[in-house]
């Protein structure tokens, strides 16, 4: 027991020292990065904030446009023009809209990321390998806030979960972010898509 005890003891001593070798990315690298993300898309996975999942595609087209496709249904969210749509086939109007500044993702989705911005982030900490950005809108905190989870070596976006202004949270998980890919600027009009989905 005892040579059992000294052979495990520089695994040990490795397991419990991992996590403080782990350094957090530099806000202005992860800054950098976001202004570098023109272009994307992405397999993801939704957790709402009663547990339940949703699945489907996300496009991202920096700045200011974002949609989330869902695989299970014709829901749809759009951000663009300064807006969000949500088209949701069960509601009685075509799209529910709302200015994109009123939720956090309009943080990533800026023109010019910048998270050294004052009061911008509220939480940045190393996680195990990923770094940890949390933030929110210095004018407006009450939108509520985005927790960003970072890889490294490259840095790459992995998942963020946004609590809005009730408290409830609602968490995206990507599996794969891709750059540069062909996105059609027809993917990203509201406008079209409530044409399309009137006929």
């Amino acid at each position: 027991m005892k040579l059992l005890r000294l052979a495990l003891a520089p695994v040990l001593c490795l397991a419990l020292a991992s996590p403080a070798l782990a350094e957090k990315l530099p806000l202005s690298a992860i800054s950098a990065y976001l202004n570098g993300l023109n272009i994307a898309e992405a397999e993801f996975t939704q957790v709402n904030a009663d547990g339940s999942k949703a699945h489907g595609t996300l496009y991202i087209q920096r700045p200011g446009r974002m949609r989330f496709e869902y695989a299970e249904s014709e829901t749809l969210v759009l951000a663009s023009g300064g807006q969000v749509a949500i088209f949701d086939p069960k509601s009685n109007q075509v799209a529910e809209q709302y200015p994109l500044k009123r939720t956090p993702l309009n943080l990533i989705l800026a023109a010019n990321v910048d998270l050294g911005q004052a009061r911008m982030v509220i939480g940045h900490e190393a996680e195990g390998p990923d770094t940890v950005v949390v933030a929110q809108d210095p004018e407006n905190p009450e939108y509520g806030t985005i927790r960003m989870v970072f890889g490294a070596d490259p840095v790459v976006l992995k998942r963020w979960t946004i609590t809005d202004g009730g408290g409830q949270r609602t968490a995206v998980i990507l599996n794969g972010l891709r750059p540069g890919v062909k996105i059609g600027s027809s993917k990203f009009s509201i406008t079209i898509e409530t044409q399309r989905r009137k006929r």
